[in-house]
């Protein structure tokens, strides 16, 4: 039904990376979950009526939040495709991690009112009445169910988007919700016991889970999560792709929401070569990251001596001590200050953070390798740097 709507409302509706195209695959999302989370409302409280059963109420407010959380998300897609302005210049794509996020905190609130009410049923039980009615409703209500996690989870991985993922989230935890009401209803029937409350109670802390995960979700990309490796990989292959560039280091992703993406990075170029020749190129590679990646790119330019045997093998030493030292350390920015004593040697060390040395222990023991197995007329002056990707 999505994809068919999407058909007809929204123009070149294949370009999911189109911040318009976003902004109206979020509205036909939001309209169409809360068309459909009302009537499952409607539907399982009449359900929840006939049966007195409270998971089945409980079930059915839980899809009015739903249908609450729609509008949310709606509005959030709504608001997020905002131009920017002097105020807000990177735009404002993160609102639509801030509606999500509303979505999330709906759901946990919604699961905790759910348990409340699921516990005063065990400590009150009530006989439930059976009507093959409710099991028809109950059903339709997981195949509804289903079919909404499935194009929410579709559209989230099309557009990239939290605030899908969470309502694709929500969606299977109904489901699964519904089928242990479902089966709860049945039970009850067959045997004189009173599970009713009990299956609420396991509702409402599905409830709680899927709310609490899909707020991890959004989250994460508000606090400044690392972007993904395979898109780090590909701005690497994208700007070693480029003639005039040897290196890069110090990448940098900056998420100002979906489609709105800003890379900075250093690019190593040889220093023998015509700065102006290698700003070209730096230029270029700006706008070859534009084009393809469809995110703002700045880059530093880092000119490196490529032409001098003795700096070159002490680089190549120096780059081993500090593998040998941590696998996953690097160095970058490599320089030599020769003297007459003795001689400097100038870089940069990028370190994990599972690495919790201070910076005087690391440079310590580098220190200590580097007298060891250079000389001991060899001295570094190092800068600690973390990796954001």
């Amino acid at each position: 039904m999505v994809r068919l709507l999407a058909k007809m409302f929204i123009k070149d509706y294949k370009n999911y990376e189109d911040i318009n195209v976003r902004e109206r695959y979020g509205i036909l999302s939001g309209c169409v979950g809360i068309l459909l989370n009302a009537m499952l409302f409607g539907i399982k409280f009449f359900a929840g009526l006939m049966s007195h059963s409270i998971a089945i109420t409980a079930d059915a407010f839980n899809n009015l939040s739903d249908a609450g959380s729609s509008v949310i998300t709606l509005l959030g897609f709504k608001l997020s495709s905002a131009d920017p302005d002097p105020e807000h210049p990177f735009g404002h794509g993160r609102l639509e991690y801030l509606s999500g996020l509303l979505v999330s905190a709906i759901i946990v609130i919604m699961g905790f009112e759910l348990l409340r009410d699921s516990v005063e049923k065990i400590i009150h039980p009530q006989d439930m009445d059976f009507s093959p009615l409710v099991i028809i409703i109950l059903l339709v209500s997981i195949a509804v169910k289903l079919y909404m996690a499935y194009y929410n989870r579709s559209l989230a991985d099309k557009l990239d988007s939290a605030a899908m993922r969470a309502t694709a989230t929500d969606s299977m935890s109904d489901t699964l919700a519904t089928f242990i009401v479902l089966v709860s209803t049945i039970f009850c029937e067959f045997s004189s016991l009173h599970i009713d409350g009990y299956c609420g109670l396991i509702v409402a802390l599905i409830v709680i889970w899927a709310g609490l995960s899909a707020g991890k979700e959004t989250v994460d990309p508000l606090l400044g999560q690392a972007p993904e490796a395979g898109f780090v990989d590909r701005i690497e292959e994208i700007v070693m792709a480029q003639d005039g560039i040897i290196g890069v280091h110090d990448l940098v992703v900056h998420d100002y929401g979906p489609g709105r993406l800003m890379i900075s990075l250093h690019a190593e170029v040889p220093a023998s070569v015509d700065v102006m020749i290698s700003h070209d190129v730096i230029d270029r590679t700006e706008h070859i990251l534009k084009e393809e990646l469809h995110c703002e790119a700045v880059i530093h330019m880092d000119p490196v001596v490529t032409d001098d045997p003795r700096l070159d093998q002490l680089r190549e030493s120096v780059k081993k001590i500090v593998e040998d030292w941590n696998e996953k350390a690097s160095i970058h920015d490599f320089r030599v200050v020769f003297g007459h004593t003795h001689t400097n040697l100038v870089f940069d060390v990028v370190v994990p953070y599972q690495v919790k040395m201070t910076e005087h222990e690391i440079t310590v023991q580098l220190q200590k390798r580097v007298s060891e197995q250079i000389g001991k007329e060899y001295f570094i002056a190092i800068n600690i740097d973390r990796k954001y990707i």
